[in-house]
């Protein structure tokens, strides 16, 4: 059976990934998985110093979901490669960071060095974050600003460059298409929703930024409509994410268009859930004489 993915010329053993900023350095979900049984672990977003992040409020709970307004929080690039590159080295783990830093500049400097750096496998530029006041949401909203930006990265990137687009957009497959013309090796799709918590009490939005990312089950079906529209827009893999919980949640994923998943909001409920999923999809496809994964991806496109 052929769980394999590939992007660009890196070749994951198989789709279901860890996401970024739920996984952490992937230090604590260690205790649960072999980071070296998943496909890859996106790593938490990346900036040249550390960042604390936003102040006050970060996160709640809602109905199917959770808002977030983390803003960001990292160790710098600097300790990242010293502290927490040899750990996922030494576990086995195939390695993405997520890139998000406050400006074109400081994103083409962290792609450039981490795509020189031993033990990563590619790079995932985010250009989606609701979270931050600086670059963030601007990088994936403004097509002139995107394309900038992407162009800039690609130039410096000699591995698998992966753009996490926004879905606060009103159509992410035209960046999808922009990202895949720059010469993108693939897409991941969704990032969290804008959403918003007013406390009643006291008549003021309950984060300091007011705005907040939503994730989770509440987002799964806007997810899966947009890994659908984009993967009739492009030929580049998608890596879809956005409230998978169960099989059948990754199964939709897959069948609307995505080569591979990513699990967050899951992994702080259920930390092993990735390991259940693998299996689960393994045995969904012997039992229906399944050989190859490619059978899955797209599958909801084609003809009946």
């Amino acid at each position: 059976m052929d769980l394999s993915v590939k992007i660009g010329n890196l070749l994951l053993k198989n789709p279901v990934t860890l996401a970024s900023g739920t996984s952490g350095y992937g230090e604590e979900l260690s205790a649960f998985i072999r980071l070296s049984d998943i496909g890859a672990i996106f790593t938490k977003g990346l900036s040249l110093e550390p960042r604390q992040g936003n102040r006050g409020n970060r996160i709640m709970e809602t109905p199917s979901g959770v808002l977030n307004s983390i803003g960001l929080e990292n160790v710098g690039l600097e300790c990242f490669l010293r502290e927490k590159m040899p750990f996922l080295v030494k576990q086995g783990a195939t390695v993405i960071p997520n890139v998000a830093g406050h400006s074109i500049e400081e994103n083409v400097e962290l792609c450039k060095t981490l795509s020189r750096t031993p033990g990563v496998a590619a790079v995932e530029l985010n250009v989606s974050c609701p979270n931050v006041k600086e670059g963030g949401i601007a990088f994936g909203t403004s097509m002139p600003v995107f394309t900038e930006l992407v162009s800039k990265v690609r130039t410096v990137t000699g591995i698998p460059l992966i753009i996490k687009l926004s879905p606060n957009v009103a159509d992410p497959g035209e960046f999808a298409l922009r990202a895949q013309e720059i010469g993108a090796d693939a897409v991941s799709a969704v990032n969290t929703f804008l959403g918003m918590k007013i406390d009643v009490k006291k008549g003021r939005p309950h984060f300091l930024n007011k705005v907040a990312g939503l994730s989770g089950p509440a987002i799964r079906p806007m997810a899966v409509r947009v890994v659908y529209q984009i993967y009739e827009r492009i030929n580049i893999p998608i890596i879809g994410m956005g409230g998978i919980f169960e099989l059948e949640d990754m199964l939709e994923f897959l069948m609307a268009g995505a080569a591979a998943v990513s699990l967050g909001t899951v992994t702080m409920v259920h930390p092993g859930r990735s390991a259940e999923l693998l299996g689960g999809l393994a045995d969904y496809m012997k039992k229906n004489s399944m050989t190859d994964l490619s059978r899955l991806t797209g599958m909801a496109h084609r003809p009946e």
